[in-house]
């Protein structure tokens, strides 16, 4: 797949083979996996079969989550992942999320490839509206993406049951108009 979006210090690409390890490392992190979908720990075997399934998926495909690997562009390596899905039930829209290596967070990396990847959401293909869902207690998450533009248009009190009790998430979303104005 020839997917990729380059920013001053990162490649945002398709994931290989090669990355599993590393995939493997940051999902078992009890701390990174705290507020996403997976348990922790997260096998070589899981991040293997993670990898040949998004081999599968092409980008901008109503439904379909397209995980993106977010390498150093110096170094060449793996910092963690971004991903996006086009709502199958309303095509103009996507919604994204991401994850960061513990030793990679903070230095605006995240930051840095989420802005890349809503101006190919709103560029490339031309999205109305992008939404992002982050759990009430990741302050970090709430920072990065009101740093974007992003405003935050609810908060959902207890509405899922997310490894073994209820969590509230706050929902974020930005228009083109207000990323490109």
């Amino acid at each position: 797949m020839s997917f990729s979006i380059e920013t001053n210090r990162l490649l945002l690409r398709p994931f290989r083979l090669a990355d599993a390890e590393t995939l493997a490392a940051y999902r078992s992190d009890p701390l990174v996996a705290a507020y996403q979908s997976w348990d922790t720990p997260y096998r070589l075997e899981q991040a293997t079969a993670l990898i040949h399934e998004l081999a599968e998926v092409q980008p901008g495909i109503p439904g379909a989550w397209f995980q993106i690997a977010i390498e150093e562009r110096a170094s060449g390596a793996l910092l963690g992942d971004c991903v996006f899905c086009v709502l199958a039930e309303e095509p103009h829209q996507a919604e994204i999320g991401y994850t960061l290596a513990r030793q990679h967070q903070g230095a605006g990396y995240a930051s840095e490839a989420v802005r890349a990847l809503l101006g190919y959401l709103f560029g490339t293909l031309g999205l109305h509206r992008v939404r992002a869902i982050c759990d009430e207690r990741n302050r970090a998450s709430q920072r990065l993406l009101e740093r974007l533009g992003m405003r935050r248009e609810a908060h959902f009190v207890e509405y899922v049951w997310h490894k073994g009790e209820w969590a509230s998430d706050y929902w974020y979303a930005m228009l083109r108009r207000e990323w490109e104005g």
